[in-house]
Protein backbone atom coordinates (compact mmCIF):
# COMPACT_ATOMS: atom_id res chain seq x y z
CA UNK A 1 0.00 0.00 0.00
CA UNK A 2 1.84 3.51 -1.50
CA UNK A 3 0.19 4.98 1.52
CA UNK A 4 1.97 3.54 3.91
CA UNK A 5 5.68 3.88 3.25
CA UNK A 6 7.85 3.49 6.34
CA UNK A 7 8.53 6.82 7.72
CA UNK A 8 8.87 7.96 11.17
CA UNK A 9 6.04 9.37 13.19
CA UNK A 10 6.17 13.03 14.21
CA UNK A 11 7.13 13.36 17.87
CA UNK A 12 4.23 15.26 19.58
CA UNK A 13 6.77 16.33 22.75
CA UNK A 14 8.67 18.54 20.24
CA UNK A 15 5.69 20.23 18.28
CA UNK A 16 6.36 24.29 17.51
CA UNK A 17 2.65 24.77 17.49
CA UNK A 18 0.28 22.41 18.76
CA UNK A 19 -3.90 22.26 18.20
CA UNK A 20 -6.03 19.78 20.07
CA UNK A 21 -9.67 18.53 19.26
CA UNK A 22 -11.08 17.47 22.24
CA UNK A 23 -14.03 15.30 21.68
CA UNK A 24 -17.80 15.86 23.63
CA UNK A 25 -17.52 11.65 24.97
CA UNK A 26 -14.45 12.27 26.59
CA UNK A 27 -15.21 15.77 28.39
CA UNK A 28 -18.83 15.11 29.46
CA UNK A 29 -19.98 11.83 30.80
CA UNK A 30 -23.57 10.68 32.28
CA UNK A 31 -22.59 13.02 35.19
CA UNK A 32 -21.83 15.98 33.29
CA UNK A 33 -18.33 17.46 32.95
CA UNK A 34 -15.46 14.96 33.48
CA UNK A 35 -13.58 17.47 35.89
CA UNK A 36 -10.21 14.92 36.66
CA UNK A 37 -9.98 14.13 32.76
CA UNK A 38 -10.02 18.19 32.50
CA UNK A 39 -7.52 18.98 34.96
CA UNK A 40 -5.17 15.73 33.77
CA UNK A 41 -5.56 17.56 30.20
CA UNK A 42 -4.92 21.10 31.26
CA UNK A 43 -1.94 19.44 33.28
CA UNK A 44 -0.24 18.28 29.80
CA UNK A 45 -1.01 21.66 28.28
CA UNK A 46 1.19 23.01 31.01
CA UNK A 47 3.75 21.14 30.22
CA UNK A 48 3.82 21.39 27.01
CA UNK A 49 3.60 25.23 27.11
CA UNK A 50 7.03 25.11 29.91
CA UNK A 51 8.48 23.32 26.42
CA UNK A 52 8.06 26.32 24.38
CA UNK A 53 5.32 24.88 23.00
CA UNK A 54 1.79 27.19 21.85
CA UNK A 55 -1.18 25.47 22.29
CA UNK A 56 -4.91 25.87 20.64
CA UNK A 57 -7.80 23.71 22.45
CA UNK A 58 -10.51 22.99 20.31
CA UNK A 59 -13.39 21.36 22.48
CA UNK A 60 -16.54 20.29 21.63
CA UNK A 61 -18.78 19.94 24.66
CA UNK A 62 -20.90 22.94 25.22
CA UNK A 63 -24.04 21.71 23.64
CA UNK A 64 -23.62 18.35 25.74
CA UNK A 65 -23.27 20.50 28.93
CA UNK A 66 -25.86 22.70 28.26
CA UNK A 67 -28.59 20.26 27.55
CA UNK A 68 -27.99 18.44 31.18
CA UNK A 69 -28.51 21.87 32.68
CA UNK A 70 -31.78 22.71 30.69
CA UNK A 71 -33.34 18.94 31.34
CA UNK A 72 -33.58 18.36 27.28
CA UNK A 73 -33.76 14.92 26.23
CA UNK A 74 -30.82 12.84 24.40
CA UNK A 75 -30.48 12.58 20.64
CA UNK A 76 -30.31 15.09 17.78
CA UNK A 77 -31.82 18.82 18.74
CA UNK A 78 -33.84 20.84 16.88
CA UNK A 79 -31.69 23.36 16.00
CA UNK A 80 -33.43 26.38 18.32
CA UNK A 81 -32.65 23.66 21.23
CA UNK A 82 -29.25 22.90 20.20
CA UNK A 83 -28.33 26.46 20.16
CA UNK A 84 -30.21 27.07 23.50
CA UNK A 85 -27.92 24.29 24.84
CA UNK A 86 -24.52 25.68 23.39
CA UNK A 87 -25.15 29.09 25.05
CA UNK A 88 -25.87 27.91 28.54
CA UNK A 89 -23.02 24.88 28.24
CA UNK A 90 -20.49 27.33 26.23
CA UNK A 91 -19.92 29.65 29.35
CA UNK A 92 -19.85 26.43 31.45
CA UNK A 93 -17.11 25.16 29.23
CA UNK A 94 -14.82 28.49 29.29
CA UNK A 95 -14.95 29.09 32.75
CA UNK A 96 -13.76 24.76 33.81
CA UNK A 97 -10.83 25.42 30.95
CA UNK A 98 -9.91 28.75 32.85
CA UNK A 99 -10.39 27.11 36.51
CA UNK A 100 -8.20 24.22 35.23
CA UNK A 101 -5.32 26.15 34.01
CA UNK A 102 -5.32 28.98 36.14
CA UNK A 103 -3.04 26.92 38.78
CA UNK A 104 -0.93 27.01 35.92
CA UNK A 105 -0.56 30.24 35.60
CA UNK A 106 -1.86 30.08 32.40
CA UNK A 107 -4.85 32.71 30.65
CA UNK A 108 -7.15 31.28 28.81
CA UNK A 109 -9.42 33.39 25.48
CA UNK A 110 -12.85 31.85 24.31
CA UNK A 111 -12.58 32.08 20.62
CA UNK A 112 -15.55 31.57 18.72
CA UNK A 113 -16.21 30.52 14.92
CA UNK A 114 -18.54 29.84 12.16
CA UNK A 115 -17.91 28.65 8.70
CA UNK A 116 -18.27 31.80 7.20
CA UNK A 117 -15.31 33.01 9.60
CA UNK A 118 -12.93 30.89 7.36
CA UNK A 119 -14.73 31.22 4.08
CA UNK A 120 -14.76 35.01 4.20
CA UNK A 121 -11.32 36.46 3.58
CA UNK A 122 -12.18 39.43 5.80
CA UNK A 123 -13.26 37.66 8.38
CA UNK A 124 -10.42 34.71 8.25
CA UNK A 125 -7.95 37.50 8.32
CA UNK A 126 -9.25 38.99 11.28
CA UNK A 127 -9.33 35.49 13.05
CA UNK A 128 -5.89 34.79 11.70
CA UNK A 129 -4.56 37.99 13.51
CA UNK A 130 -6.49 37.47 17.12
CA UNK A 131 -5.26 33.84 17.20
CA UNK A 132 -1.46 34.97 16.71
CA UNK A 133 -1.78 37.73 19.09
CA UNK A 134 -3.35 35.65 21.87
CA UNK A 135 -0.12 32.66 20.83
CA UNK A 136 2.24 35.46 21.05
CA UNK A 137 0.77 36.87 24.36
CA UNK A 138 1.52 33.14 25.58
CA UNK A 139 -2.67 32.72 25.83
CA UNK A 140 -4.02 29.39 25.33
CA UNK A 141 -7.59 29.92 23.02
CA UNK A 142 -10.19 28.04 23.84
CA UNK A 143 -11.81 27.57 20.35
CA UNK A 144 -15.41 26.12 19.28
CA UNK A 145 -17.97 26.32 16.80
CA UNK A 146 -20.78 29.23 17.50
CA UNK A 147 -23.22 27.17 17.57
CA UNK A 148 -25.46 30.40 19.43
CA UNK A 149 -25.76 31.90 16.01
CA UNK A 150 -24.78 29.46 13.11
CA UNK A 151 -26.69 27.78 10.68
CA UNK A 152 -26.81 24.64 9.09
CA UNK A 153 -25.72 26.69 5.98
CA UNK A 154 -22.81 28.35 7.97
CA UNK A 155 -21.54 25.48 10.01
CA UNK A 156 -18.00 23.38 10.38
CA UNK A 157 -20.60 20.61 11.51
CA UNK A 158 -18.06 19.00 13.56
CA UNK A 159 -14.97 19.95 15.90
CA UNK A 160 -12.46 17.81 13.44
CA UNK A 161 -12.49 19.98 10.47
CA UNK A 162 -12.73 23.21 12.56
CA UNK A 163 -9.76 21.85 14.49
CA UNK A 164 -8.25 21.39 11.10
CA UNK A 165 -8.75 25.04 9.78
CA UNK A 166 -8.02 26.37 13.13
CA UNK A 167 -4.44 24.52 12.48
CA UNK A 168 -3.82 25.70 9.15
CA UNK A 169 -4.76 29.23 10.20
CA UNK A 170 -2.34 29.53 13.00
CA UNK A 171 0.48 27.78 11.26
CA UNK A 172 0.33 24.78 13.97
CA UNK A 173 2.68 22.12 12.84
CA UNK A 174 1.15 19.04 14.67
CA UNK A 175 -2.50 18.73 15.13
CA UNK A 176 -4.44 15.96 17.74
CA UNK A 177 -7.50 14.62 17.60
CA UNK A 178 -8.31 12.99 21.11
CA UNK A 179 -11.33 10.89 20.77
CA UNK A 180 -13.00 7.68 21.38
CA UNK A 181 -11.08 5.82 18.65
CA UNK A 182 -7.42 5.32 18.80
CA UNK A 183 -6.80 5.55 14.83
CA UNK A 184 -7.51 4.62 11.42
CA UNK A 185 -8.25 0.97 10.64
CA UNK A 186 -8.93 -0.77 7.47
CA UNK A 187 -12.52 -1.21 8.89
CA UNK A 188 -14.54 -0.94 12.10
CA UNK A 189 -12.69 -2.26 14.39
CA UNK A 190 -16.30 -3.10 16.11
CA UNK A 191 -17.55 -5.39 13.46
CA UNK A 192 -14.91 -6.47 11.22
CA UNK A 193 -12.30 -9.04 13.56
CA UNK A 194 -9.28 -8.49 10.61
CA UNK A 195 -9.34 -4.86 10.94
CA UNK A 196 -5.72 -3.95 10.93
CA UNK A 197 -4.82 -0.57 12.43
CA UNK A 198 -2.76 1.59 10.68
CA UNK A 199 0.12 4.12 12.69
CA UNK A 200 1.35 5.69 9.67
CA UNK A 201 -0.44 7.39 6.85
CA UNK A 202 1.93 8.95 4.07
CA UNK A 203 -1.18 9.87 1.98
CA UNK A 204 -5.11 10.46 1.65
CA UNK A 205 -5.70 7.88 -1.24
CA UNK A 206 -9.16 6.80 -2.40
CA UNK A 207 -8.53 3.42 -0.65
CA UNK A 208 -7.74 5.31 2.62
CA UNK A 209 -10.69 7.36 2.31
CA UNK A 210 -13.02 4.16 1.73
CA UNK A 211 -11.50 2.83 5.51
CA UNK A 212 -14.25 5.94 6.66
CA UNK A 213 -16.92 4.90 9.12
CA UNK A 214 -19.90 6.75 10.66
CA UNK A 215 -20.09 8.07 14.38
CA UNK A 216 -20.33 5.35 16.65
CA UNK A 217 -20.78 7.65 19.67
CA UNK A 218 -24.14 9.30 20.86
CA UNK A 219 -22.22 12.57 22.10
CA UNK A 220 -19.86 12.34 18.92
CA UNK A 221 -20.58 14.09 15.83
CA UNK A 222 -17.50 13.34 13.82
CA UNK A 223 -16.76 9.67 12.60
CA UNK A 224 -13.98 8.23 10.71
CA UNK A 225 -15.39 10.43 7.88
CA UNK A 226 -14.86 13.74 8.91
CA UNK A 227 -11.57 12.96 10.57
CA UNK A 228 -10.31 11.91 7.37
CA UNK A 229 -11.62 14.52 5.91
CA UNK A 230 -9.80 17.42 8.51
CA UNK A 231 -6.40 15.30 7.44
CA UNK A 232 -6.31 16.21 4.32
CA UNK A 233 -6.99 20.16 5.21
CA UNK A 234 -4.21 19.72 7.82
CA UNK A 235 -1.70 18.18 5.80
CA UNK A 236 -2.31 19.84 2.44
CA UNK A 237 -1.58 22.79 5.17
CA UNK A 238 1.85 21.72 6.04
CA UNK A 239 0.44 20.07 9.55
CA UNK A 240 0.85 16.28 10.58
CA UNK A 241 -2.32 15.09 12.65
CA UNK A 242 -3.42 12.69 14.50
CA UNK A 243 -6.12 10.24 15.76
CA UNK A 244 -5.98 9.16 19.25
CA UNK A 245 -8.22 7.63 22.06
CA UNK A 246 -7.99 10.36 24.46
CA UNK A 247 -10.01 8.91 27.82
CA UNK A 248 -6.52 8.45 30.24
CA UNK A 249 -5.94 11.39 32.74
CA UNK A 250 -2.63 12.85 30.87
CA UNK A 251 -3.84 12.21 27.09
CA UNK A 252 -1.03 13.91 25.30
CA UNK A 253 1.63 12.31 27.68
CA UNK A 254 -0.04 8.95 27.04
CA UNK A 255 0.59 9.82 23.00
CA UNK A 256 4.08 11.16 23.57
CA UNK A 257 5.13 7.55 24.88
CA UNK A 258 3.66 6.18 22.55
CA UNK A 259 0.04 4.68 22.57
CA UNK A 260 -1.80 3.86 19.61
CA UNK A 261 -2.15 6.56 17.46
CA UNK A 262 -3.08 6.70 13.26
CA UNK A 263 -0.67 9.62 12.01
CA UNK A 264 -1.10 11.70 8.65
CA UNK A 265 2.15 12.83 7.59
CA UNK A 266 2.13 16.81 6.38
CA UNK A 267 3.10 17.65 2.82
CA UNK A 268 5.16 20.44 3.36
CA UNK A 269 6.27 23.02 6.07
CA UNK A 270 3.15 24.63 7.26
CA UNK A 271 5.50 28.10 6.99
CA UNK A 272 6.71 26.85 3.42
CA UNK A 273 2.91 25.69 2.97
CA UNK A 274 1.68 28.94 3.37
CA UNK A 275 4.19 30.71 1.32
CA UNK A 276 3.58 28.52 -1.71
CA UNK A 277 -0.09 29.48 -1.86
CA UNK A 278 0.82 33.25 -1.75
CA UNK A 279 3.38 33.13 -4.18
CA UNK A 280 1.06 31.41 -6.42
CA UNK A 281 -1.51 34.04 -6.11
CA UNK A 282 -2.14 36.74 -9.16
CA UNK A 283 -1.60 39.94 -7.89
CA UNK A 284 -4.12 42.23 -8.24
CA UNK A 285 -2.14 45.57 -7.56
CA UNK A 286 1.21 47.31 -6.85
CA UNK A 287 2.81 48.53 -3.49
CA UNK A 288 6.49 51.14 -4.55
CA UNK A 289 8.51 50.92 -1.91
CA UNK A 290 11.90 52.91 -1.05
CA UNK A 291 15.90 52.10 -0.85
CA UNK A 292 15.31 51.68 3.27
CA UNK A 293 12.40 49.87 3.21
CA UNK A 294 13.78 47.46 0.76
CA UNK A 295 16.45 46.94 2.65
CA UNK A 296 14.03 45.87 5.68
CA UNK A 297 12.38 43.79 3.70
CA UNK A 298 15.74 41.80 2.57
CA UNK A 299 16.15 41.44 6.93
CA UNK A 300 12.87 39.47 7.25
CA UNK A 301 11.18 42.42 7.93
CA UNK A 302 7.40 43.84 7.70
CA UNK A 303 6.61 46.57 5.03
CA UNK A 304 4.97 49.48 6.99
CA UNK A 305 3.73 52.72 5.30
CA UNK A 306 6.30 54.43 6.02
CA UNK A 307 8.08 53.11 3.38
CA UNK A 308 5.91 53.04 0.42
CA UNK A 309 6.38 55.46 -2.41
CA UNK A 310 3.18 54.24 -4.66
CA UNK A 311 0.01 52.40 -4.87
CA UNK A 312 -1.66 51.21 -8.02
CA UNK A 313 -4.50 49.25 -8.77
CA UNK A 314 -7.62 48.21 -7.49
CA UNK A 315 -7.61 45.93 -4.43
CA UNK A 316 -9.29 44.81 -1.37
CA UNK A 317 -7.65 44.21 1.86
CA UNK A 318 -5.81 40.53 1.91
CA UNK A 319 -5.64 40.26 -1.56
CA UNK A 320 -2.28 39.47 -2.95
CA UNK A 321 -0.17 42.58 -4.18
CA UNK A 322 3.25 42.95 -6.16
CA UNK A 323 5.94 44.96 -3.84
CA UNK A 324 8.32 46.77 -6.16
CA UNK A 325 11.58 48.37 -4.97
CA UNK A 326 13.07 51.95 -5.94
CA UNK A 327 14.62 49.77 -8.98
CA UNK A 328 11.29 48.91 -10.76
CA UNK A 329 11.96 45.06 -10.44
CA UNK A 330 9.48 42.93 -8.21
CA UNK A 331 10.96 42.24 -4.46
CA UNK A 332 7.58 40.08 -3.43
CA UNK A 333 4.17 39.22 -3.27
CA UNK A 334 2.28 39.64 -0.15
CA UNK A 335 -1.30 39.94 1.22
CA UNK A 336 -1.87 43.49 2.10
CA UNK A 337 -4.01 44.65 5.37
CA UNK A 338 -5.42 47.47 3.87
CA UNK A 339 -7.71 48.26 0.70
CA UNK A 340 -5.92 50.34 -2.47
CA UNK A 341 -7.78 53.00 -1.22
CA UNK A 342 -7.10 52.92 2.40
CA UNK A 343 -2.99 52.07 1.53
CA UNK A 344 -2.94 55.48 -1.08
CA UNK A 345 -3.84 57.46 1.75
CA UNK A 346 -1.31 56.13 4.66
CA UNK A 347 1.73 55.61 1.82
CA UNK A 348 4.41 57.53 3.14
CA UNK A 349 3.22 57.95 6.82
CA UNK A 350 4.30 56.84 9.85
CA UNK A 351 2.25 53.77 11.36
CA UNK A 352 1.55 56.04 14.32
CA UNK A 353 -1.13 58.38 12.36
CA UNK A 354 -2.56 55.76 10.84
CA UNK A 355 -6.03 56.10 13.28
CA UNK A 356 -5.79 59.69 12.09
CA UNK A 357 -5.83 59.50 8.76
CA UNK A 358 -7.93 56.77 8.55
CA UNK A 359 -10.22 57.45 11.32
CA UNK A 360 -9.48 53.74 13.03
CA UNK A 361 -6.62 52.01 14.77
CA UNK A 362 -5.10 50.10 11.85
CA UNK A 363 -2.19 47.21 11.97
CA UNK A 364 1.27 49.07 12.03
CA UNK A 365 2.79 47.05 9.04
CA UNK A 366 1.06 46.97 5.53
CA UNK A 367 2.14 43.73 4.89
CA UNK A 368 3.59 41.36 7.34
CA UNK A 369 6.05 39.14 6.93
CA UNK A 370 4.05 36.43 7.38
CA UNK A 371 2.44 36.92 4.84
CA UNK A 372 5.24 37.39 2.07
CA UNK A 373 7.00 35.78 -0.19
CA UNK A 374 10.23 36.98 -1.24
Amino acid sequence: MAALIPQAAPDLAAARRLVVKIGSALLVGPEGLRGDWLRGLCDDVAAWRARGCDVVLVSSGSIALGRRVLGLPGGALPLEQAQAAAAVGQIRLARAYEEALAPHGVITAQVLLTLEDSADRRRYLNSRATMQTLLGLGVVPIVNENDTVATDEIRFGDNDRLAAQIAVTCGADQLLLLSDVDGLYTANPKTDPTARHLPLIAAITPEIEAMGGDPVSGLSKGGMKTKLMAARTAVAGGCAMAIAEGSVLRPLTAVAEGARTSWFLPEADPQLARKRWIAAMKPKGTVGIDAGAALALGRGKSLLPAGVTGVEGAFGRGDPVAIVGPDGGRMAVGLIRYTADEARLIAGQHSARIEAILGYPGRAALVHRDDMVL
